[in-house]
């Protein structure tokens, strides 16, 4: 059911939030959460609730800043068990996880197939390499073991290609920006998709015939960039952190965080090098950090008790899907948890 005007306004006492996002018409089984005063368990009404269990464990930790890039580690009071889940990487790595063209090849669907005995976690936002032309995912999908083939909703990354030098896609381990990614969560049209695509080659100074977004990561001037952020920022110093909030000069660029520290650890690479091309992207002067540090905490705050719309998609769990005052966001939820959720 759409929930009244009163009833948001209500539910906004926790922050100063955005409506819930009208649910996009491709989407399944989907609903908005209740319409109650309040659930048994005292948690207010029209949110997740594990999310919120989730969240109301975190705590801003310390912080790392490299020029422009803020980060503010985000570490839980009480991590949950660690999900036995393979990364993208790690199950492309192990020969587990096809991706491949339809028989019928479409520019907004693919198929994906986990063939290992484990879970495989795929994010909205990573770049598939390869096919009749490079895509990004539009959702986080949790694909069980032995999941069998299953479609996949995806953008096209690579406007001047539809040729199949490869059916196959591949990883090479780069994340969508956070300007793009931005796009992704808000279901943006393939034009805003292909705007966004042309803005981030022009900054980055990164031209390819293909209009490719891989091209950014290729330019050598960027790869320079991003491994001296990565020297600086080391992700050791956040040992045992379940995620980060990262800020591009004054800027709140994203926020991630996932169901343990060891999958933080092991996605994190990726999501700070995408901050880092924004960065290279969008130069700014640094912000203090005692300006950034409340904007978390407030951030927080808001997500705690976030509306929004609840559905499942080609995996297994369901998507928590949200607006947070001008912000964007989604939760992967599966057995009573979090696997993943982010703010953009």
């Amino acid at each position: 059911m759409t929930m009244s005007r009163r009833t948001l306004l209500r539910i906004g006492g926790l922050a100063t939030l955005g409506a819930a996002s009208p649910p996009p018409a491709w989407a399944r089984r989907i609903r908005v959460l209740e319409d109650t005063p309040e659930s048994p368990s005292g948690i207010p009404a029209g949110h997740f609730p594990d999310l919120h269990r989730a969240v109301i464990g975190l705590r801003v930790g310390q912080s790392s800043q490299h020029g422009a890039l803020g980060v503010f580690w985000l570490h839980g009071t009480q991590p949950a068990p660690p999900l036995a889940v393979a990364t993208l990487e790690e199950a492309r790595a192990a020969g587990s996880l096809v991706i491949l063209e339809r028989d019928q090849a479409t520019v907004p669907t693919l198929t994906v197939d986990n063939r290992g005995k484990g879970h495989a976690l795929l994010l909205a936002g990573e770049i598939l390499v390869g096919g009749k032309q490079n895509r990004v995912l539009r959702e986080d999908i949790l694909l069980p073991p032995l999941s069998g083939a299953r479609s996949v909703g995806v953008y096209c990354v690579e406007q001047g290609r539809w040729n199949e030098g490869r059916r196959d896609f591949e990883s090479k381990s780069s994340f969508a920006q956070p300007g793009l990614r931005r796009e992704v969560y808000d279901k943006a049209d393939q034009g805003r998709v292909w705007s966004e695509v042309q803005r981030s080659t022009a900054a980055a100074a990164a031209p390819s015939p293909t209009a490719s977004y891989q091209q950014v990561y290729e330019q050598p001037a960027v790869r320079d960039h991003l491994a001296e952020a990565e020297r600086a920022v080391d992700a050791r110093a956040a040992a045992g952190a379940l995620g980060a909030a990262v800020f591009v000069g004054s800027t709140f660029t994203g926020l991630d965080f996932f169901r343990d520290p060891g999958l933080f650890g092991r996605q994190w690479r990726k999501l700070f090098r995408a901050h880092a091309v924004e960065a290279y992207s969008r130069p700014s002067a640094p912000a203090p950090e005692a300006k950034l540090r409340p904007q978390v905490h407030a951030l927080l705050s808001g997500l705690a008790g976030v509306p929004g719309t609840l559905r499942g998609n080609a995996g297994v769990g369901q998507i928590f899907e949200f607006r947070l005052e001008r912000y964007r966001g989604a939760a992967l939820g599966y057995e009573g948890g979090i696997v993943h959720a982010a703010v953009l």
